[in-house]
């Protein structure tokens, strides 16, 4: 593992609201660990309560690092999901590599695929919106 590589893992913690990752390639491993988290233990809940709820406006799952998108396992299996399948929080939904290391994109919360925003092959940058949610 290499320092682009460390700093990829770095960019994609920071973009999300994860407070632990952990990711391994040649015998090393790196774990992250946000301020203030436990190993393994779960993010604290908030303080307070928001002030204003979400919109009920689709969601958006976006890329945590810059790399190639790929919507399938691998060539020749069926893509992780496609237009109007139902996903549960959690589920994979694509992978993103960097560097020869994939990153499994999971989505934030349950719901529809209402579009695929990227092509499988395609680059895509740290934030950039791969599906949405209806």
């Amino acid at each position: 593992m290499d320092l682009l590589q460390i700093k990829t893992f770095i960019d994609a913690m920071a973009a999300s609201d994860l407070s632990e990752m952990v990711a391994g390639k040649d015998g090393w491993t790196l774990r992250l660990l946000r301020d203030g988290a436990s190993p393994g233990a779960a993010a604290p809940a908030p303080a307070a309560p928001r002030t204003r709820p979400r919109a009920a406006a689709p969601a958006e799952i976006r890329s945590p690092m810059a790399g190639i998108v790929y919507l399938r396992p691998s060539p020749g299996e069926a893509d992780f999901v496609a237009p109007g399948s139902t996903i549960a929080a959690g589920a994979v939904i694509c992978v993103v590599e960097a560097m020869k290391t994939f990153l499994q994109v999971r989505a934030e919360r349950g719901g529809t695929i209402a579009a695929i925003l990227v092509a499988s092959g395609e680059e895509v940058e740290l934030g950039q919106p791969l599906m949405r949610l209806g």
